[in-house]
């Protein structure tokens, strides 16, 4: 018997050793939920459909199915937003969380630089990730720090850490410009000031610019092809050039080979140009495009993010030069997006935030496009499922589908009649987890 004695405790400890390797080998069981909507937006068609149940699983959209067919699993937490209409959760596809549409009176513009520590631009940007996810967006292409290095890089690691709050991120670190092509600007030739951006000369330092910042986390890059603007002699909206031809095709080429995107800030003309025929994937802003670059722009699949509110704001004297180009921006912008989306040009949502404070609201952008002809269906296409194609994230985001994360949100009314309902949001999700709910 002696040599038996010890069989209980050996046999206790090999139980114990594959009770602690199961986890590994076992599948993982995700607890379900279940959303009850009234009425469902999809985020593919904008067609709505009426009482839908959405089954979720973890993080992701399991199935979803006419309410009177729906069977709710046993134990599954349930959230009735029955008297809402549901949508995916939205996307902005221009925004500077490092930006706070700062106050000239107190330095504007350039008080990020020389005045505000990284760590207080860096907590502002928090503040701002959270504002947007309160107000449904729950992902952002966030289009440079200005000024901040990588610092985009960091929140975006904090909300994927679980640290803070906030949207997904897609950033594109410092954005590239070349001399004389970005700010800081008007002070003492003799003295080297900072830049909002990094600056290149000649297409090989271009080059090794896109690579140092997708080697630091870029997902896009950014190119600023035009700066400065100003009213024409013969009228039109003239714009500085900035990158020549060849120094855009060093980085579209190192970039793509990334397997990344290129954006490009192009405001009119000569630049605007360039960034077609250098093969950028998306155009930010716009103002005045010529029905030449809006059909190269359909025929090549560019992109168009025009960010139409922000030009609204900050109008100088109507009497002076800054005001008469301030005038010329709006109204040259209207013409253009009114063309590029008769052309069908692919239009997606995107405001400049930061540009504008983030205290405003973010869905201010939907009214303007509505009112300049979009449908209101096509414009919560706009923010969901078109901004996730041009992301690369078809079917992960922006669409209320299986296999899809679950980033969902609700509003009262009904945004296909009054599309200002999508700044009435009151209820958030991001992948599977309820950060706001004052829908029930």
């Amino acid at each position: 018997m002696t040599r038996f004695k010890w069989l209980p405790i050996l046999c206790v400890a090999v139980a114990g050793m594959l009770v602690a390797q199961e986890p590994e080998n076992a599948p993982v069981l995700h607890s379900f939920a279940v959303i009850r909507a009234g009425v469902l937006i999809d985020g593919k068609t904008g067609a709505p459909r009426r009482d839908q149940v959405i089954f979720i699983r973890g993080n992701r959209i399991d199935s979803v199915a006419d309410a009177a067919n729906a069977k709710i699993p046993a134990g599954a937490t349930v959230i009735d937003l029955s008297r809402a209409t549901v949508l995916p959760g939205l996307i902005d596809s221009h925004t500077h969380i490092f930006l706070q549409g700062e106050d000239p009176s107190e330095g504007g513009y350039d008080a990020n630089i020389l005045k505000y520590p990284l760590a207080l631009r860096a907590a502002r940007a928090t503040v701002s990730a959270r504002r947007a996810l309160e107000q449904g967006f729950t992902t952002l292409r966030d289009l440079e720090t200005e000024g901040a290095g990588y610092g985009d890089v960091g929140i975006k690691e904090a909300i994927e850490g679980g640290y803070i709050p906030g949207p997904r991120l897609f950033v594109v670190t410092r954005a590239i410009s070349t001399t004389g092509g970005y700010p800081l600007e008007g002070y003492a030739p003799e003295l080297e000031m900072p830049k909002g951006v990094q600056i290149i000369d000649g297409p090989v330092a271009a080059r090794k610019a896109a690579r140092e910042q997708l080697d630091h986390g870029a997902d896009w890059i950014k190119v600023y092809m035009t700066h400065r603007s100003w009213v024409g002699k013969n009228g039109e909206l003239a714009s500085q050039p900035t990158l020549t031809l060849e120094e855009l095709k060093a980085i579209v080429d190192e970039t793509h080979g990334w397997g990344k995107k290129v954006a490009c800030h192009a405001y009119s003309g000569a630049g605007l140009q360039r960034a077609l025929d250098g093969g950028c994937d998306s155009i930010e802003h716009g103002l005045q495009i010529t029905d030449a670059q809006i059909a190269q722009m359909v025929k090549q699949g560019t992109w168009y993010c025009p960010t139409i509110s922000v030009y609204y704001t900050d109008w100088a004297a109507a009497d002076t030069p800054a005001g008469q180009r301030d005038r010329l921006r709006a109204s040259a912008h209207e013409d253009s997006f009114r063309k590029a989306l008769k052309a069908g040009v692919k239009i997606v949502f995107g405001t400049d935030m930061g540009g504008i404070p983030w205290t405003e609201p973010i869905a201010q952008e939907f009214p303007r496009m509505v009112d300049l002809g979009m449908s209101p269906a096509d414009a919560i296409v706009s923010a969901t499922s078109r901004a996730a194609e041009m992301l690369d994230m078809t079917g992960q985001i922006g669409v209320i589908a299986p296999g899809a994360f679950a980033d969902i949100i609700a509003v009262p009314g009904d945004p296909l009649k009054d599309i200002k309902q999508l700044g009435n949001v009151r209820f958030v999700m991001k992948d599977g987890k309820v950060f706001r709910n004052e829908a029930q």
